[in-house]
């Protein structure tokens, strides 16, 4: 069967370029670990064919998109309270637990809201031995 139109050619052959384009959104979108890989996603391929008044030559304009998803979304807690005025304040809970200390990613203790414990140093070491040697 001879064909029309050669979609390889067609448009000089930016149908076949467009397609490839948003195919390889595709193919990215889908290889993003941030995305669910089994949800799918479209490609629109939209050939708009008109006429003039002669009607011996028809224009075509091609257009290629896809819909792609958005990344997963990622879920957090915020603790709130308030601040010295009274205004309301909010620090995300790195702990997993509220009021929680927790070794940071540096192998510090920090609070449940990520600051680091600053330890004091010790002022003087008492020693508990038995003075009466």
């Amino acid at each position: 069967m001879e064909y029309m139109i050669d979609l390889n050619e067609f448009a000089e052959g930016a149908l076949a370029a467009r397609f490839n384009e948003e195919i390889q959104k595709i193919l990215d979108n889908i290889a993003d670990p941030n995305t669910d890989p089994k949800k799918a996603r479209t490609l629109t391929v939209q050939v708009k064919v008109y006429g003039d008044e002669r009607r011996d030559v028809v224009n075509a304009a091609v257009v290629a998109k896809s819909k792609l998803l958005p990344a997963k979304e990622v879920d957090t807690k915020i603790l709130m309270g308030a601040d010295t005025n009274g205004n309301i304040i909010g620090k995300e809970l790195k702990s997993g637990v509220k009021g929680q200390m927790f070794v940071d990613d540096d192998g510090d203790v920090a609070e449940d809201t990520g600051e680091k414990v600053v330890e004091q140093p010790a002022e003087k070491v008492i020693s508990f031995r038995n003075q009466s040697n």
